[in-house]
């Protein structure tokens, strides 16, 4: 299966070495369980798309420091693709910022949410189990990093996971779009640093607290594989 990237964001230069960039998390997440995936980057800030859609059997879109609703000449073309991608129900992912631009794009909408700042590791819970799902706990821990929310949902879209924080966490559209708000792709330490440069914009209440999660791990293996599957279903 060859998975088109759809980077929205780069990591800062000083955190690359440890941590690699955006499309590198997600290779490191789902490549590492299944060594058959090809990636393919396309940097959609600078107007880069495939040639044809049909190029990539799957796409996934990162999460990106902007905002849907930003005034940016990229975000437009993107929603459009979005657009076509659902057109031809090709499968796609989308993840914190792409969860947010999917349910724009596709007559939902994303603003800046009156709870405020979620960092940290938050607890997300299933209200049912979805195809592609495990056996296990319905609720699972997975780090945030985001003070927007999707307020309106996308048509057609059914909510599969909320906290009281975050109401619409977890999405999919048809059997073609995943979206999530949380980071399957991130690590610990990557959190602990995104929190340390956000430190005075996200309130020091908000700082500890995120922090203090920390001493949890997420459900790093479990969201890969309900990602693997709902993307070979």
């Amino acid at each position: 299966m060859k998975i088109g990237i759809l980077k929205t964001d780069a990591v800062r230069e000083e955190w690359v070495d440890d941590f690699g960039e955006y499309p590198d998390m997600f290779a490191a997440l789902l490549g590492s369980r299944d060594s058959d995936l090809e990636f393919v980057t396309f940097d959609v800030r600078l107007g880069e798309y495939p040639e044809d859609i049909d190029d990539c059997d799957a796409y996934l879109m990162t999460g990106s420091r902007h905002s849907v609703y930003d005034d940016l000449p990229w975000i437009a073309p993107l929603k459009s693709f979005v657009r076509d991608l659902n057109d031809r129900r090709k499968k796609l992912v989308g993840i914190c910022f792409g969860h947010q631009l999917i349910a724009q794009a596709l007559g939902g909408r994303t603003e800046k949410a009156a709870a405020g700042w979620g960092v940290g590791m938050h607890h997300h819970r299933f209200s049912r189990r979805p195809s592609w799902f495990d056996e296990g706990d319905l609720e699972f821990p997975i780090l945030v990093t985001h003070q927007d929310q999707v307020t309106e949902n996308a048509e057609g879209a059914e909510v599969l996971a909320s906290s009281d924080f975050c109401p619409n966490a977890v999405c999919q559209i048809g059997d073609h779009i995943l979206t999530m708000q949380g980071h399957p792709e991130f690590v610990n330490d990557y959190s602990r640093a995104i929190m340390e440069f956000r430190r005075q914009i996200i309130s020091e209440p908000v700082y500890q607290s995120g922090v203090a999660s920390l001493s949890e791990q997420p459900a790093t293996d479990r969201m890969a594989h309900w990602i693997l599957r709902f993307l070979k279903d």
